[in-house]
């Protein structure tokens, strides 16, 4: 359902039926445009509460449902208050998981082993829970725009360069969750895979965010592979040149994996995507390794980090299984960024 409903949002799908299902999309997603405005206008105007956190919060998110690459962000932004010496905890929602870990908090447990990360539907009670039994001096809110019970003393905010608001519309008729007009409660944002966009569009768009939102830096930046995982020791990333590679992910944006496989140089003969989240069940695994068998023999099969941590295998029918893990890189705007989180870090 999320695959169909997606392609017919970002009109991969033609004809008569698919202009009416857009149209019917549209005229739902102005209530819901009304509901996302009045609920801002109610926080804004001190109607609902805002419980302001013990120590310094700073949230990482976006305007749209999935794909912007924000764990990377999140893992930067944690590291960034860690190597300055503070204590830092992660507190996110947990969505993808019904119990347990969800694949953002894996991920973020494998890349920072020494940071805490709570899971929970209350943030504020997180919050409270981090800094009087973790001893946390530094809060990052996973995917917290939206969520504005929560203080936060910074609003990070991703938006895809691929997919910018200007070419989205609010839900259900597209994938942004408030209207781009929400970007005005920001401290920075951040325009990720900026390496998948013309440079001529990716100025279109930082002249458009500039011009509406004068007063909020803008950086640029990249999700770049760092390293392959899965096998006894990580491998270079340079070694998918010239390979043969199937790759399958569950990723809010499949389409920007694919992109990275082949700027690597890799020649991807099959690709699978699942739906976003996806919790890969023994029926899955086995329909892998079916798949896996009709594949070259000498070639491999490549997923992202966030799909490997729930799968932890390593080969499917004999082709060996490897993770491409992804690195945030700045292009341009670190400084100011690095700037805004250093303003609110807690005294040395």
């Amino acid at each position: 359902m999320e695959r169909e409903w997606l392609a017919l949002v970002r009109g991969e799908r033609r004809g008569p039926f698919a202009l009416l299902a857009r149209a019917g999309l549209r005229l739902a997603s102005w209530p819901y445009g009304l509901g996302v405005r009045v609920r801002n206008a109610r926080f804004d105007r001190g109607e609902r509460a805002v419980h302001r956190g013990p120590v310094p919060v700073v949230s990482v998110g976006n305007l749209t449902l999935g794909g912007t690459g924000k764990t990377p962000c999140v893992e930067y932004v944690a590291a960034f208050y860690r190597d300055l010496g503070h204590q830092v905890a992660i507190l996110s929602r947990g969505y993808g998981s019904d119990a347990g870990r969800n694949d953002e908090a894996m991920i973020l447990e494998e890349n920072l082993p020494d940071v805490p990360h709570l899971q929970g539907r209350d943030r504020v009670e997180l919050a409270a829970t981090a800094a009087e039994e973790l001893e946390a001096e530094v809060l990052v809110l996973d995917d917290g725009f939206q969520h504005r019970r929560l203080h936060r003393d910074l609003d990070v905010v991703l938006i895809d360069a691929t997919r910018p608001p200007t070419r989205d519309y609010l839900f259900p008729r597209g994938t942004l969750r408030e209207p781009a007009s929400g970007l005005r409660r920001a401290g920075a944002i951040v325009l990720t895979r900026c390496d998948q966009v013309p440079a001529a569009e990716l100025e279109a768009i930082r002249g458009w965010l500039e011009q509406r939102f004068p007063d909020t830096p803008v950086a640029t930046t990249e999700h770049r592979p760092t390293e392959l995982l899965g096998g006894d020791e990580p491998e270079r990333v340079e070694s998918l040149a010239g390979k043969s590679v199937a790759a399958f992910c569950g990723i809010g944006n499949p389409a920007a994996f694919r992109r990275t496989l082949e700027s690597l140089g890799a020649s991807v003969v099959n690709f699978r995507a699942f739906p976003d989240h996806h919790a890969y069940s023994r029926t899955d695994v086995d329909d892998l390794m079916r798949w896996a068998s009709t594949l070259p023999p000498d070639g491999l099969v490549a997923t992202t980090q966030k799909d490997w941590v729930k799968l932890r295998v390593p080969d499917l029918e004999g082709l060996p299984l490897r993770a491409v893990r992804i690195g945030l890189t700045f292009r341009s705007g670190q400084d100011e960024f690095d700037a805004a989180l250093r303003r609110i870090a807690p005294a040395e």
